[in-house]
């Protein structure tokens, strides 16, 4: 019962972190002067590959 219930807190809190961090990703995009396709795109990319995305993301956005 426990063991279940913890696996259920930890992947809602992956699941909430997942968001965030598209969110932020998607955010960060559009205030670097990216279109908003561009954006968008950042942002399903992130959600669908959490780590691959976010670190693909970082090393190819533009460092101002």
């Amino acid at each position: 019962m426990w063991n279940l219930l913890l696996v259920i807190l930890i992947s809602f809190g992956l699941l909430i972190l997942n968001i965030v961090t598209s969110i932020w990703a998607y955010r960060d995009a559009l205030r670097r002067g990216n279109s908003k396709e561009y954006a968008i795109i950042v942002l399903i990319a992130t959600l669908f590959f959490p780590v691959l995305g976010l670190i693909i993301y970082l090393l190819i956005r533009n460092d101002r």
